[in-house]
Parts: structure tokens; C-alpha cells; sequence
């Protein structure tokens, strides 16, 4: 898909990857709607874009609220008259106490952000993707949604899920001329990461250290490159994107799906 001319909708757009990525499709030529609960955050996004030039819009949307996605497409709509891209970016990580020291509502914020909101935001994406004849949904992963990320269990079973999901959803682009595929970065240098560590017990900082002399912090603008690479790859579709610090991108195709499409389980393989 060629960028300019379309019309993106990216979530925490207020700042690191979600602003980098807005900046980025802006320079591109696309119209952006800059979604985040972070109204300070947003207008700093929106007047980078202006002030280079690009066209974008400012919305407050929570997306863990089911009425706030409505309300972001509806506000796309009247705005740009639809969208053709989607950046489910918007995420939070556990923090401290990690799990299981803290509370359910600690991970459950964890859960419904990463995860939740992603898979309704695409529940609501697709048929309004279907009426403008196709488009594209990018989600941020991690690695952690690759492989175990023992520091951050919750988290990293969230971003499992939306690997999982981008993996399932890849035959859309036969059925309904929609690509989705997700981007999974390392550590990305985000006031989500810097602000976290600032939290972090002497304990917490020092396996913080381990992680981070092993796979250095990259900027957003390298989680942009990448979701522009997976934007107007036409044949990338249930693709997930590793992206890890002085590294060519690495690009996970989805495994073959199981052909069930009505809870048929005779289709199952046996032992």
C-alpha cells in the first residue's frame, strides 16, 4: 500500500513509538489521527506534524473503553472520511510490584490495554475496513510476545496474545483485502521504559541493567521504519516484525492456520 493520500489512525500516538510512527506516516503523505489519553503529549505530536508540513488531527481516546474506539472511528470519519490504516500502539507495562506481588488491578490494567483493546479495536476495525474495499492493521507487540519475558509475566503473555492474534487473522487479506501484522522491538527508548525504571527497586534495576547490556534500548523512530516497511509490503499479512537494536529486521511469517471455520473439531489433527 502506498502511504501518501491514506489516512492513518495511530493509539498513543502522545508519545514515543505511537508519536514517531505519526511523525513518520505524516512525512509519508498520510492524514493522522493522533488517539491518547495524554492531551499534552498529543498536541506536542500533532504540532511536530504541522510543523513539517503534514496534515493531522487530535482525538483524547481511551481505548480500554469500548465507547472511546467508537468514538475514534466516528471522529475519523467525519474528520477524514475513513481510514486505511490502523496502529493499535496504545500499551502499559506491570511495573512494580511485579507479578504476583501486586494486585489484580495492576494486571488486569496490563491485560485490558495490551491486549484487550487491541483485539476490540480490530473487532470494530475489520467490517469498516471491508466497506472502504481493504487496508491495514499494525499492532505493537514486544519480543516479549515471542518468547518468555520472566520480568514481566503479565506483559508478556499480553503481547503473546497479540502475536497470536495477527497470526490468526492473516487470512483476511484473501477474504477482505485487509493486512494485519504486528511489530515486536526490543527495548525501545520510550518515557513508557525510562519512566518505569525510575520505579524500579536497587534489585528490579540491576536485572534492568542485564537485559538492557544485552539487547541496548533502540529509538521509536526504528519501531516507524519498521511499521512503514509492513505497511506498504502488499504480500505481508499475519507477519510479526522483530526489530532489535543494530539488526536488519526480522520478519516471522505466520504458521499455516487450521481450516476450521465453525467450531468443526473433526478437522483437528490426531496424536
Amino acid at each position: 500500500m502506498e502511504i501518501k493520500g491514506k489516512v492513518a489512525i495511530i493509539t498513543g500516538a502522545g508519545s514515543g513509538i505511537g508519536r514517531a510512527t505519526a511523525v513518520r506516516l505524516a512525512a509519508e503523505g498520510a492524514s493522522v489521527v493522533v488517539a491518547d489519553i495524554n492531551d499534552d503529549g498529543s498536541a506536542e505530536t500533532v504540532a511536530a506534524i504541522k510543523a513539517a508540513g503534514g496534515t493531522a488531527a487530535v482525538l483524547h481516546c481511551d481505548v480500554t473503553n469500548s465507547a472511546d474506539i467508537d468514538a475514534m472511528f466516528a471522529f475519523t470519519e467525519r474528520t477524514y472520511g475513513g481510514f486505511d490504516i490502523l496502529h493499535n500502539n496504545a500499551g502499559v507495562t506491570t511495573g512494580q510490584p511485579r507479578f504476583p506481588d501486586c494486585g489484580e488491578d495492576v494486571w488486569m490494567k496490563v491485560i485490558k490495554l495490551d491486549l484487550i483493546a487491541v483485539i476490540e479495536s480490530v473487532r470494530k476495525a475489520i467490517p469498516l475496513l471491508k466497506k472502504r474495499g481493504g487496508g491495514v492493521i499494525i499492532s505493537t507487540a514486544s519480543v516479549a510476545g515471542l518468547f518468555g519475558f520472566s520480568a514481566d509475566p503479565v506483559y508478556s503473555s499480553a503481547k503473546h496474545g497479540v502475536v497470536g492474534l495477527t497470526r490468526a487473522l492473516a487470512g483476511l487479506k484473501d477474504e477482505a483485502n485487509i493486512r494485519i501484522n504486528c511489530v515486536c522491538p526490543g527495548v525501545v527508548n520510550t518515557p513508557l521504559v525510562t519512566h518505569g525504571v525510575a520505579d524500579m527497586t536497587p534489585e528490579a534495576k540491576a536485572q534492568w541493567e542485564q537485559v538492557v547490556s544485552a539487547m541496548p534500548m533502540i529509538p521509536p523512530e526504528d519501531v516507524a521504519q519498521g511499521v512503514v516497511e509492513l505497511i506498504v509490503d502488499d504480500d505481508a499479512t499475519g507477519y510479526a516484525m522483530g526489530i532489535i537494536y543494530n539488526q536488519p529486521h526480522r520478519i516471522v511469517p505466520p504458521p499455516v492456520n487450521l481450516p476450521i471455520t465453525s467450531g468443526d473439531v473433526s478437522k483437528l489433527p490426531s496424536r
